[in-house]
């Protein structure tokens, strides 16, 4: 395949399938704290934050890893105490107690302010930190980790003003780098010698071990665990659908009620790792796939993800697990053995069942759309290895599944932006 092409999926699996400690929006803003912390050499005594709408819909209501609290304060109470941001999105790995309740402390103290800044990009957030006349500030627009000023007094240490103007997509969507297409994307995971992409079985791992907790604590709704409890008492069978979504809502359930264990994750988001590899990896236990054959599947399901997201954009009113589950379903025929031809219908049943299930911000319940996810892409899985696809004239249907994604896309980054404001408002008034 052409070098140039082949060299952006690799770019693009290493920087956008990257582990992640938390959900990335609260880390994001711990991140950015931890940052400005170390710009202005010492603990805070006040710090502002000011976010996009976006992360402040997907901060409100998600456990935070450690404290058995929810929310922006305290992950940002934790990056004024604590985290090395060279670390980025794991930068909490090795929280203590006694760092937690120092954060609960300047919490209660009310020490933390959190705003909103309309006008910017949808996933942006800055932070001042301020002690003893000084302050410190940093910046991260685009990406969860993608720090783009820091400043302290006024004096640019690193990046430049120019960064914070408003700006569309995110790396993954650069003009200048080649355009990809799922049939690229088969064409690399399915022809690249297996010692270049046997990298990708780590995610796997990771977010099985995730999902291995979750099913043996009690996190969240337990939907996970609620699941596997009825397939020990013989009211539901162990088949392929059933063990797929205790896996993949067990780790959901894990994750968004605050677990320590990492995950993961798939263009920002962990919930979206765990979606788009965990059902994969149920499919192939149940399938006794070879080691190959599972890192190829995932190779698919991972740049599949990403493809799509980069025309949508990391955070939107359209629920990322849509996304996640309709590459899952490419795996999953992958490792039945199906063809390019049955993928595209696979990605195409998807997005005529699950194109617009709303993002109404992270919390325990995304596990309970990661089951509906997980349950739909198997369903379309099995009807596209039998030749079962959706009509062409049926809805945002395409007969080209380039133009069938774009269609998906562009809903969810410009056709549900007032329904964005208007999930927004109502967790607002709440």
């Amino acid at each position: 395949m052409d070098i140039a092409i082949k060299e952006r999926l690799v770019c693009l699996l290493k920087t956008e399938v990257v582990p992640a400690l938390g959900c990335t929006e609260p880390i994001a803003v711990s991140l950015a704290v931890a940052k400005a912390r170390e710009a202005l050499g010492s603990i805070p005594d006040v710090v502002e934050v000011f976010v996009s709408p976006n992360i402040l819909k997907n901060g409100m209501g998600v456990g935070v890893p450690g404290t058995g609290m929810v929310g922006l304060h305290i992950a940002a109470a934790l990056g004024a105490h604590y985290g090395d941001s060279a670390k980025r999105l794991q930068l909490l790995d090795g929280i203590t107690p006694d760092i937690v309740e120092l954060a609960k402390s300047f919490v209660g103290s009310k020490k933390v302010t959190i705003g909103v800044k309309d006008g910017i990009d949808k996933l942006f957030v800055e932070v001042v930190c301020k002690k003893d006349g000084d302050e410190a500030s940093a910046y991260i627009k685009g990406c969860h980790s993608n720090i783009v000023l820091v400043k302290r007094n006024e004096k640019i240490l690193e990046g430049s003003l120019d960064a914070l103007t408003p700006s569309t997509g995110c790396p993954s969507s650069d003009e200048s780098k080649p355009a990809i297409t799922f049939k690229d994307i088969y064409e690399y995971a399915t022809t690249t010698p297996l010692e270049e992409i046997d990298f990708i079985l780590e995610g796997g791992v990771m977010n099985k071990r995730i999902s291995d907790e979750g099913l043996r604590g009690d996190y969240g709704l337990k939907v996970g665990k609620c699941i596997k409890n009825r397939v020990n008492t013989n009211m539901l069978k162990d088949d392929l659908l059933t063990h797929a979504l205790a896996v993949t809502t067990a780790a959901s359930d894990a994750r968004m009620a605050g677990n320590l264990l990492p995950a993961m994750s798939n263009s920002g988001s962990g919930n979206q790792g765990i979606t788009v590899m965990l059902p994969v990896v149920a499919a192939a236990e149940k399938l006794n796939s070879s080691r190959e054959e599972l890192a190829r599947a995932l190779v698919i399901s991972n740049l599949l993800s990403i493809h799509i997201k980069s025309q949508m954009g990391r955070l939107s009113a359209l629920c990322g697990v849509s996304v996640a589950s309709a590459a899952a379903s490419c795996g999953i025929v992958y490792l039945f053995g199906g063809s390019f031809d049955q993928m595209t219908y696979a990605i195409k049943n998807m997005i005529g069942n699950l194109t617009g299930m709303i993002c109404d911000g992270a919390k325990v319940g995304c596990s309970l759309k990661v089951s509906s996810g997980v349950s739909a892409c198997i369903n379309s899985a099995l009807l596209a290895i039998d030749n079962i696809c959706i009509q062409d004239t049926d809805g945002i249907i395409n007969e080209d599944v380039e133009a069938s994604i774009a269609n998906l896309a562009k809903i969810g980054s410009d056709g549900m932006v007032e329904t964005d404001k208007m999930i927004l408002d109502f967790m607002l008034k709440k």
